[in-house]
């Protein structure tokens, strides 16, 4: 377990242990606790909260800490309770946050890439105080859901340029990849930013809600719309690239069919032919007595039937059709 505090507002980062965290706590008026918890660490009898000294009556923050926590935002009258997923490489973790006037605590499984972020923000934000350094937290979380948005769908763009240029069965794997990928942030952030905007909401319309903190709130508020509107975006890119995907396989196989049209009017009339005058029937072995005979029924006809077949085909569209594709 890594414990990092952050003194505000000299911005002075210690490391030390949960005791130490607690001892600053108490007695220090503005800080960051960030707690980086072992991604295998064994399920604690005594919840992370009571370990930091924190007020847990009726085990309102029994969750701070805890494993596979669903996104929350809770106002416990003199403190506020946060579940914030946060797009850490591949992976999206959850980031638990209590803040309350003296202090912000922080705590999530193994490294949520947030910690240096977080660190240069406050070095150039210098927020006033602990619920502004919140609102940094959380606008630093839908950064990297912004960065993956972006990412994906740049990619996804890059994918349906490949396809029009030389499609591969390969691109097909990768779109499936990326219209996951959109559907996973979209998961995961739409259930958060529901339970954010209500209790943002409500806290606002309070009238003792100072106007700086509303700023804050409206401002993240319009961030989250915006994210969600880039991985809506990628979500419909997605699916426009597996329609152009589709049409292109379409295409060729509209190729295909129309190759087997052309070869299906010149060798159907010749293998009429062929299997006509295979039939032993009194003309054949009566009356065609001569060489030139043979070769004036047999291979005439086929020749003229041949040269018919391309005049047809010369004049309809299918044989346009296909120089037009070549």
């Amino acid at each position: 377990m890594i414990v990092t505090v952050v003194s505000m507002p000299e911005v002075t980062i210690t490391r030390t242990d949960i005791a130490g965290a607690r001892e600053r706590m108490g007695v220090d008026s503005f800080l960051l606790v960030d707690i980086e918890l072992p991604l295998d660490a064994p399920r604690q009898q005594t919840p992370l909260a009571a370990r930091l000294g924190l007020d847990v009556d009726a085990g309102e923050l029994d969750w701070f800490g805890r494993q596979d926590e669903p996104a929350r935002a809770d106002f416990l009258g003199d403190r506020a309770g946060f579940v914030v997923p946060v797009v850490h490489e591949d992976e999206i973790t959850h980031v638990h946050a209590v803040v309350t006037e003296r202090f912000l605590a922080t705590a999530h499984r193994g490294q949520a890439g947030l910690a240096q972020k977080i660190a240069e923000g406050l070095r150039h934000e210098r927020p006033s105080d602990t619920v502004t350094m919140l609102f940094l937290v959380l606008q630093e979380a839908l950064g990297t859901f912004r960065l993956a948005a972006v990412q994906a769908l740049l990619r996804t763009e890059e994918l349906e340029d490949d396809m029009f240029e030389d499609r591969k069965s390969q691109q097909l794997h990768y779109l499936a990849q990326l219209r996951r990928r959109s559907a996973q942030l979209h998961h995961a952030l739409l259930p958060y930013l529901q339970v954010t905007d209500a209790i943002l909401t409500r806290r606002m319309m309070n009238p003792s809600f100072p106007e700086e903190r509303q700023r804050c709130a409206r401002e993240f508020q319009t961030a989250g719309r915006l994210v969600l509107a880039d991985i809506e975006s990628l979500q419909d890119a997605t699916r426009r690239a597996f329609a152009s995907y589709s049409s292109l396989v379409a295409g060729e196989q509209n190729g295909v069919i129309n190759r087997l049209a052309i070869v299906s009017v010149i060798f159907l009339p010749l293998s009429f032919l062929t299997g006509f005058f295979g039939m032993n029937f009194t003309f054949l072995t009566d009356k065609l007595e001569t060489r030139d005979e043979f070769w004036l029924l047999a291979i005439g006809l086929q020749a003229i039937v041949l040269l018919g077949s391309l005049y047809v085909l010369r004049r309809t569209r299918v044989w346009r059709r296909l120089l037009d594709k070549d």
